[in-house]
């Protein structure tokens, strides 16, 4: 079984802001999309940047045999949100933005506007996983990509750059917190026989403080000597699988020319120790092919693919 999480980068229909646009750069988007999910084939993908629902319908109408799908009902701003395709039934458990309700929301802006929950919603569901239930939660945190006021992408100066890089790592921070929330939910302090996953684009790599907020207990990673030592830490662990991709694939996105993983898989005790392969882009293809991307989102606009790589694991029975 291969579980998987890929950002489709604004996966409108054609004739609004954001999408291609016309009916010629949407039709080339959806089968640059769908070439991909074929070859990859898997049996559950977490998606991200699904602007308009319909959209990730006509994906799916372009794929082989018929594919189940299910979406947030909380987009962002720009309408954007996370979804999953599935080639069997799934039955959704959770569709959030609450933060944990200790956290108190945090400073977004200059003029002291506050946020009090994600940005997008976190969508949590069940499948029947071959070797009893799959719970998988798809996620897409506050980007390290900064907006500034009026529209901008470039700061007036440094010490706005500053800010707005703070207020933008609060609002991860505390998104990764409320996803850690639903993950100790979807564990329920059973992660040795549970198999949960939690997929998505993180906006940040393996060591940031945001992602590592997501792991739980800490020690046995993979690749260290805990990591075959069996502790009461289990339980409630998540396992990044990012050191099982090969060195040379360990990349999801381009920014401005440095390649970084901002998207990932974590896996719980029973699921990883069952993990054969793990890798980026097309599995046997060699690092992925992606394009730079720079500060401005709209530069991108109509072009066909995604500016990610998905990421994926692969689990034995």
């Amino acid at each position: 079984m291969l579980l998987g999480t890929w950002n489709l980068e604004n996966l409108y229909r054609p004739g609004g802001p954001y999408g291609p646009p016309d009916e010629a750069g949407y039709e080339a988007k959806l089968a640059a999309l769908a070439a991909v999910i074929t070859e990859l084939d898997p049996a559950l993908l977490g998606v991200q940047e699904v602007g308009d629902p319909e959209a990730l319908k006509d994906l799916a109408g372009m794929l082989d045999d018929d594919w189940h799908v299910a979406l947030s009902e909380h987009p962002d701003s720009r309408g954007i949100r996370v979804g999953f395709l599935s080639r069997t039934p799934l039955t959704v458990v959770a569709d959030t933005r609450a933060f944990p309700a200790e956290l108190r929301p945090v400073q977004a802006d200059d003029a002291g506007l506050t946020a009090g929950q994600a940005g997008r919603g976190v969508l949590a569901v069940e499948i029947e996983g071959g070797d009893g239930l799959l719970r998988v939660a798809v996620c897409h945190l506050k980007s390290k990509l900064l907006s500034y006021p009026d529209g901008r992408f470039q700061p007036r100066d440094e010490g706005e750059r500053a800010r707005y890089g703070a207020y933008a790592l609060y609002r991860r921070a505390a998104e990764a917190t409320a996803l850690r929330a639903l993950a100790d939910a979807l564990l329920a302090g059973d992660g040795q026989e549970r198999d949960v996953a939690i997929l998505g684009d993180l906006n940040d790599e393996v060591q940031a403080a945001t992602t590592q907020i997501l792991l739980g207990p800490p020690g046995s990673e993979i690749g260290t000597p805990g990591y075959d030592r069996p502790d009461r830490g289990d339980a409630t662990r998540l396992w990044d699988v990012a050191p099982l991709i090969p060195p040379g694939q360990r990349w999801s996105r381009v920014n401005s020319g440095r390649r970084e993983l901002i998207d990932h898989v974590l896996l719980s005790h029973r699921l990883v120790h069952r993990t054969t392969a793990a890798g980026t882009g097309l599995p046997g293809e060699g690092p992925p092919g992606l394009p730079s991307v720079g500060p401005d989102p709209a530069e991108r606009r109509g072009e066909p693919g995604s500016d990610h790589a998905p990421v994926w694991v692969r689990v034995g029975g």
